[in-house]
């Protein structure tokens, strides 16, 4: 939901903070907050104010008319307040039909006024305007305001001004200097409510004394979605719930999810104890579930309202789906069993697979809980790689313990819930439809041509030839009206579209639709990323591949495409409105489509005036989009190519179909083919409480179109569009059959408020319930349905009687097209393999969290593993012993570095003081790395230990290696000898000696240390050979590996890791050092070079 409540004190906050600086002239609010845990006596000495003041003290939680409910104290003392919560707090209290508990209060001074000097404000906003209202008397009494108070409209593209309020809102104000004060704090008003992207404030009463104006009483509305905008002037807001419902931490965790989240994850708890749990897809579909389940009867027992929708990662659906099964399983067992409907409409985009998997995680965990609480699972889903979720659910149905009934787009998306509450047969064996497309072969594109012509003879190809250029009634700075941009079709075969974001996807579901709507050319001509420069994408068209132009910006990409007439917008909620007012300046678009959820409403409003000025028609915002079948699709609509041809949108049919829902238009697609001869058009306006179109919009263009027969409406609970339609049955602008159905007719069957799906599916008013419009649209003559359920029922009865009257002819059937498989899906499907270019064993990224070698990050960084640690996970797939993890550390700390002179550092130091960047100075450093520098730590290892293995004495293993004449690496030092150990040596030396359970090559080199040092004192064991003969003492001796395994890791060469890792800090540290000291270009004094040149030339 986009406009939220919040409480009085949030309100008053906002005001006190930013009104007057509007110039509103008002008194700033005091008030404190009182809760359970609140310190009375520190908060008395925190607001002093409320021991010499008498108050007024009042419950904060959403609560309508306190007053009339006796729940406001009035001119009481502090003790007097205390007492007065003290007897509420935490009690249950009866509103309505909502029991709920009091546990927030606000304490405010008692301000002493006359009935005279109370007054009414409100101001909410609406699709084209935000109204004003006012009345001279305010207060508890004030009755029925809608028809006392004085209106005054401020139109969205309008400002308001003194004069306006003073002339309309202020008439029955006589005194002069009052009527200039009230005119300037509701000109403030307004100002902080349009700034602050308010949707609605009221402030009832209004006391307006002869020296100030005081905020009495406060009611609010903000627009959640413009917190990215709002949020430094707002501070943290804290939406509370409806009087009624508690808030729930499960609930907070996963709005915490959703916040995270590119995808949509709600939850709302209704009845913790209920028997009846959903976990629907689909924030329409949602909705629909909680209908059905109310119809049959099951409203007492529902135990949440919830939706997972725009395609959440294996992850979050594992996280969002324990969610739900911990709440179910932690309540008191049912007497009947529990029952979890996991249902959804057919998926645009959603892989079914992957958030099935998570499901299928989540169960798995539950697995016993769910065997005592003896729940029954009834899942039906369709939507990309249906098949492949279905399959691995039903296998693993196999294996729970309990029932588990698993559904595809064969059964009608609400069935499930007769079947869960025992009202509806539960089939044995479900009609599963295993088709998933007929595929193209190579060579197959010849054929499509030859079929194409075949039909087209035949009179059945793509429908709709183009109705004439894209700059037709559409010229540049000319105002049409607002209906103007709707009196034409929208799209036809050869419609053309530029796509504005990287959605490669997207554009390549459109390029297939085409190509198997048989077009000539594909609709998408050009895409828009301003973040990148002008270049090619690849896409496939059948089996050929294209290059489809990106041009960063978006005036290059119109100039160069002319016969573009569509703009499809992924721009986030942040740029969506800021690129389609860019788009709105060419004269040649006369359709955008805004897919973005989330924008703001005060900016959605503008770019309807905008469009409307222009004469451009707008889909959205928070849409899927459109279909127009054998023509053009926007986007993902539609889903897969599976579901596109088992709802025949490859050719039109006879009914066009007009949602807010964007998922619920697929399931419409789908019960429209099976119920009639198909779609002609469906187009989804968006859920968002101000689309760009409107119902009647669409419906007037499909009443002019003399190709659809049938009319489909899907409304819902929220606004009042579907009286507009009502109005145009009753006067005959609409004269073809139109089905309806407006979803949400739960909503008034729940005891407190809820927040559906779509963020303008909340009922302000009885009118705006789903009950009373479909009541209103079955009066005026629609056909309505008695529920969803049986909408597909309808549907069919009514075309069956358009084919009866001859008003529909059904066509022959053309034979489904063929069609590319892409790889991914087949893969996906299971149909191929493929050997995977790169194989790892030590790291995963994909899911919700960094995997080491199996141990996620968060728990890497809890246990304390170190540097150590990570080194064990990630080079040896381990956790190893903490005294090797402080081993390597050691290592790594004494191989950091050792000074300027070596070749590792010089080099890293003349290449920082080149100007090279600080890889290619580290690299420099760490390529000189071998057997003269550092590097002898694997040759001394392999040394050392076949010396050992093959039990040469350390006598013979020294006379061994002077015969062969090869140095024993890792005995030697330029500087340090038996007089002057390496103090290095000696540190790791006696660690390896008191922790490690066993090291008998370190010995053995220690033995041949004291043959060596006896012939020349510097020739001792040095860092490299401590390291190395250590090293390989740990992979036999430490129990975590086979002597196969330390072999292995011996002759890959994984003991110079160590030195190679430590050594890189230094040279780090050395580029660093150079850049500070701001060294220039180094150059080799000539007097430290040996010129040897020949005397003479030969």
């Amino acid at each position: 939901m986009s406009a939220k409540a919040i409480t009085e004190a949030t309100g008053k906050d906002i005001l006190n903070r930013h009104l007057n600086q509007h110039g509103a002239g008002a008194a700033n609010c005091r008030f404190a907050t009182v809760n359970a845990e609140t310190d009375w006596s520190k908060l008395s000495a925190d607001q002093p104010w409320l021991l010499t003041t008498p108050l007024v003290v009042k419950p904060d939680q959403l609560i309508k008319r306190r007053g009339k409910l006796g729940l406001i104290g009035v001119k009481k003392n502090f003790e007097e307040v205390k007492q007065w919560i003290g007897e509420r707090i935490n009690k249950d209290q009866k509103i309505g039909n909502a029991v709920g508990k009091l546990r927030n209060f606000i304490i405010e001074p008692f301000i002493a006024h006359t009935e005279a000097e109370e007054m009414y404000v409100c101001i909410y906003s609406h699709r084209s305007a935000d109204t004003i209202l006012f009345y001279h008397q305010g207060g508890v009494d004030i009755g029925d305001v809608d028809a006392k108070a004085v209106k005054l409209e401020v139109k969205v593209d309008s400002t308001l001004s003194l004069a306006d309020v003073k002339t309309t809102l202020l008439k029955a104000i006589t005194d002069a200097s009052k009527k200039e004060r009230i005119a300037k704090f509701i000109y403030g008003l307004y100002a902080t409510f349009a700034d602050l992207y308010f949707t609605y404030l009221e402030i009832n009463p209004l006391v307006v004394t002869a020296d100030n104006l005081y905020i009495l009483d406060l009611a609010a509305k903000l627009d959640s979605t413009a917190d990215f905008i709002c949020r430094p002037r707002w501070g943290e807001i804290v939406y509370p719930p409806p009087f009624g419902r508690d808030a729930y931490p499960e609930e907070a965790y996963i709005a915490d999810l959703d916040a995270k989240s590119g995808a949509s994850l709600k939850l709302t708890i209704l009845n913790r104890n209920g028997r009846i749990w959903t976990m629907v897809a689909g924030g329409g579909a949602s909705v629909i579930y909680s209908d059905t389940i109310c119809d049959l009867g099951g409203a007492s027992e529902l135990a949440n309202y919830g939706e997972y929708s725009g395609a959440p990662s294996e992850q979050q659906t594992y996280e969002y789906a324990k969610t739900i099964l911990n709440l179910m399983t932690s309540s008191p067992k049912h007497p009947d069993g529990k029952v979890l409907i996991t249902g959804g409409g057919i998926a645009n985009f959603t892989n079914v697979a992957a958030t099935f998997q998570g499901i299928i995680t989540a169960l798995r965990e539950f697995q016993p809980k769910l065997v005592e609480h003896n729940v029954s699972i009834f899942v039906r889903r369709a939507g990309p790689n249906y098949q492949e979720g279905l399959r691995r659910m039903r296998d693993f149905g196999s294996t729970l313990g309990i029932p588990l009934h698993v559904f595809g787009p064969e059964t009608h998306m609400t069935a499930i819930c007769g079947m869960a509450l025992g009202k509806r047969p539960i089939p044995q064996v479900a009609s599963v439809e295993f088709s998933t497309a007929n595929f193209l072969l190579p060579g197959g594109q010849q054929a499509q041509a030859d079929l194409k012509e075949a039909n087209e003879a035949a009179g059945l190809g793509a429908a709709d030839e183009s109705d004439g250029s894209a700059t037709n009634n559409h010229q540049q700075g000319q105002s049409n009206g607002a209906n103007s941009s709707f009196n034409r079709k929208f799209f036809s075969n050869t419609t053309k579209a530029i796509v504005w974001g990287m959605q490669q996807r997207a554009v390549q579901s459109m390029l297939d639709f085409d190509f198997i709507c048989r077009r000539d050319e594909p609709s998408v001509v050009a895409m828009v990323y301003p973040f990148t420069g002008d270049h090619k994408q690849k896409y496939y068209w059948g089996h050929k591949e294209i290059l489809i132009p990106v041009y960063k910006k978006m005036s290059d990409a119109i100039h160069k495409h002319k016969e573009v007439d569509v703009m499809v917008n992924f721009a986030s909620l942040r740029s969506a409105y800021d690129s389609t007012l860019e788009v709105l300046e060419f004269p040649q678009i006369r359709t955008v489509a805004i897919i973005a959820e989330g924008i703001p409403e005060n900016m959605t409003r503008k770019l309807i005036v905008e469009a409307n000025k222009k004469g451009v028609a707008i889909i959205g915002p928070a849409t899927v989009g459109g279909v127009k079948p054998g023509c053009f699709k926007i986007g993902n609509t539609g889903g897969m190519l599976d579901n596109i041809l088992h709802s025949k949108l490859y050719r039109p049919g006879s009914v066009a179909y007009v949602s807010r829902s964007g998922g619920m238009s697929n399931e419409l697609n789908n019960i429209i083919s099976k119920a009639t001869d198909g779609v002609i058009e469906g187009i989804a306006i968006g859920g968002d409480r101000y689309p760009g179109s409107t119902f009647m919009d669409h419906i007037l263009r499909y009443q002019a179109d003399p190709e659809t027969k049938l009319l489909v409406l899907l409304g819902e609970v929220g606004g009042t569009e579907e009286y507009d339609v009502c109005a145009a049955i009753k006067d005959g602008r609409i004269t073809k059959p139109l089905v309806a159905w407006c979803i949400g007719t739960c909503a008034s069957m729940f005891t407190s408020e809820v927040q559906f799906g779509h963020a303008g599916s909340c009922a302000n008013s009885d009118r705006e319930t789903a009950t009373a419009k479909n009541k209103a649209l079955r009066e005026a003559g629609a056909y309505v349905p008695d529920s969803f359920d049986t909408l597909g029922e309808l549907i069919h009865h009514v075309y069956g009687e358009l084919v009866k009257t001859g008003r529909i002819v059904p066509r022959e059937e053309v034979p489904p097209p063929t069609v590319p498989m892409d790889y991914s899906w087949a893969r996906e499907l299971g149909l191929i393999r493929k050997p995977a270019s790169f194989m790892t064993s030590i790291c995963d990224e994909r899911g919700q969290e960094l995997i080491y070698a199996g141990m996620p990050i968060s728990e890497v960084l809890n246990k304390d593993v170190g540097i150590g640690g990570v080194i064990s996970l990630l080079w040896f797939q381990r956790c190893l012993p903490p005294y090797v993890c402080k081993f390597f550390e050691m290592c790594l700390m004494v191989t950091a570095d050792h000074g300027p002179a070596v070749s590792g550092a010089h080099n890293t130091i003349v290449c920082a003081r080149a100007g090279k960047d600080l890889v290619s100075s580290v690299v420099s450093g760490l390529l000189t790395i071998g057997d003269r520098f550092g590097g002898a730590l694997d040759g001394s290892a392999r040394q050392f230990s076949e010396a050992y293995d093959t039990n040469l004495h350390p006598m013979e293993f020294v006379n061994k290696m002077r015969k062969e004449g090869k140095l024993i690496l890792g005995i030697g030092h330029r500087v340090k000898s038996i007089n002057n150990p390496d103090v290095r040596v000696k540190i790791i030396k006696e660690f390896v000696l008191e922790n490690f359970p066993q090291c008998p090559l370190l010995k053995y080199a220690l033995e041949v240390e004291k043959i060596t040092t006896n012939k020349k004192p510097n020739l001792i064991l040095n860092v490299d050979g401590v390291i190395a003969t250590a090293f390989v003492d740990m992979l036999r001796n430490s129990g975590s590996f086979t002597s196969e395994e330390a072999q292995e890791y011996i002759n890959v060469g994984a003991i110079n890791s160590l030195f190679v890792l430590g050594r890189s800090i230094g040279f780090i540290g050395h580029y660093m050092d150079q850049k500070r000291l701001k060294q220039g270009l180094y150059r080799h004094p000539w007097d430290d070079i040996s010129y040897v040149i020949p005397e003479q030339y030969n």
